[in-house]
């Protein structure tokens, strides 16, 4: 090959229509996050990079693998990080085509797999993907010592990158073993973003997020935190962080729970604010609201600095302070999402969620009471439930009428407990990537111990139905968002998706 151009090529996949179907205009189009980190922290250590987002350019794979025989990079990673955990299992679909697609195009191109997906199962995908290495790691210190080893053109040096997997001469496939430690110095090392690399026009809001005057664009989604210091056993967070993993026979290990300094954050979404004219921001951090010191330092930052800002970010029912509520909204903390999950104590324990019933309530009525708006995120089809079970949920959800609402089938993300639980009592899985979608056609949930995948399914599509089209919140949105947002709401509810485990249902983003 002639001389490389450029060390290191990010390559955001593409999976928007076999992830949404019809409903790929009403979902957010995503900064990627960890390929903009990743870019900065590369070009920090004095290499060059370049990022390919083709979610938000809508690219194929084969024009992604044109593009990057044109730049002809030392080497190309395909970052499978999705913008909440679950979504980097359902990534792959598109994360696949563009490996083939690259190695069709050059066999010999040197591609690198990484992401939350990866990183469970990193010998599984460097089988089953065409690539010639994969990250069980975060990837960060992956990368540079892998763009030295290719610079150097020595084999041997695949044994010193940390996190590697690839393959010997003989086709056997091999681990460095050599573990690479987390990141800590966030603020020195990735400070912010490689926004130059972004194409910032594109992104665009959540539908919900931009209630009252549908401006979903210009939009951009930071951290502010790294990692998660929680360990629910249906999240696949800490699988490329080897923190907390409660798989059996494993201990727990240091938090992957990582800050970026208030300071650092501010001066981040200030150069967005005047830069690229940003007002709608999420907070893509897995668990934003929950230390008081930085949460506050942050809303005190953008009060002084009068940012005029639209921003959402998750929370949990037990995390949210006394003292942080007057001061969010202050900020422009519009929207708190919260991990509600299940309404039944015994579904809730069973997977790691510890709250009374009395306090979703009592908090969700305080955030409500300060103006910020609420999205409850509810699970159908854990471990524990059953019918009587999962109506009550949708029953709490109803109760709640929250100002807008997720309803996710269970599904065993790799990374999470209940995959491994899932793998150790042999409980059937999706046969696709895709299948690990919410949204697709072959989307397949897990069986509870009482009820099959396609009854969780059915009664999902249902809830979001019966929840979307109640009076009491039709009458609660045309109130709070006027007749557009209500017009825009009932639009939604008329989608109606492919399912193959269950007939067709009407369900939303």
């Amino acid at each position: 090959m002639s001389k490389s151009t450029v060390d290191l090529v990010l390559v955001n996949p593409s999976s928007r229509k076999k992830i949404y179907q019809s409903l790929g205009e009403l979902a957010a189009v995503e900064s990627p996050v960890w390929a903009g980190l990743m870019s900065t922290y590369v070009r920090g250590k004095g290499y060059t990079t370049a990022i390919i987002d083709a979610e938000a350019e809508e690219l194929s794979p084969t024009e992604v693998a044109s593009r990057i025989e044109e730049i002809n990079p030392t080497l190309t990673a395909i970052v499978v990080y999705g913008h909440q955990p679950s979504a980097s299992t359902q990534n792959m679909t598109g994360a696949s085509a563009v490996a083939t697609a690259i190695k069709s195009s050059n066999p010999e191109r040197r591609t690198l797999m990484v992401g939350g997906h990866v990183a469970a199962l990193p010998k599984e995908t460097l089988t089953m993907e065409r690539v010639d290495y994969t990250c069980s790691g975060e990837g960060l210190f992956t990368l540079t010592a892998l763009i030295e080893a290719l610079k150097g053109g020595r084999a041997e040096d695949l044994e010193k990158v940390p996190d590697l997997w690839f393959w010997e001469k003989g086709g056997k496939s091999r681990f460095s073993a050599v573990p690479s430690p987390l990141l800590k110095n966030l603020d020195e090392e990735m400070p912010r973003i490689a926004w130059d690399q972004l194409p910032m026009q594109r992104y665009r809001a959540h539908n919900w997020h931009c209630f009252g005057d549908m401006k979903r664009q210009p939009y951009a989604a930071i951290y502010t935190t790294l990692g998660c210091p929680y360990h629910c056993s249906f999240c696949c967070i800490q699988a490329p962080f080897k923190s907390g993993e409660k798989t059996m026979g494993m201990k727990e290990s240091t938090s992957s729970y990582r800050f970026w300094s208030p300071a650092v954050v501010l001066d981040q979404i200030e150069f967005l604010v005047k830069q690229h004219g940003i007002r709608n921001i999420k907070f893509a951090d897995e668990m934003f609201v929950l230390n008081p010191k930085h949460v506050l330092g942050i809303c005190d930052g953008i009060i002084e600095r009068k940012l005029d800002l639209n921003i959402w970010a998750y929370a949990r029912v037990d995390t949210v302070r006394e003292n942080m509520v007057e001061k969010l909204k202050q900020a422009g903390v519009n929207w708190l999402v919260f991990g509600i999950e299940a309404a039944t104590d015994r579904v809730r324990t069973n997977v790691e969620k510890r709250f009374e019933r009395a306090q979703v309530y009592e908090t969700v009525g305080r955030v409500r009471a300060a103006g910020i708006n609420v999205l409850g995120n509810y699970i159908f089809g854990l471990p524990e439930d059953d019918l009587a079970s999962m109506q009550d949920t949708l029953d709490l959800a109803t109760d709640l009428n929250t100002e807008f609402a997720n309803f996710y089938s269970a599904m065993a993300y790799p990374g999470s407990q209940l995959y491994h639980i899932a793998v150790k009592e042999k409980w059937a899985l999706p046969e696709t990537w895709s299948g690990y979608s919410q949204h697709s056609v072959d989307t397949q949930p897990l069986p509870t111990k009482y009820l099959s995948a396609a009854e969780v399914l059915k009664f999902r599509d249902q809830a979001f139905h019966t929840y979307f089209t109640s009076p009491k919140y039709l009458d609660m949105v045309a109130q709070k968002f006027g007749a557009s947002t209500l017009q825009h709401v009932q639009e939604m509810t008329r989608h109606t998706l492919e399912r193959k485990h269950v007939t067709a249902s009407k369900i939303a983003a």
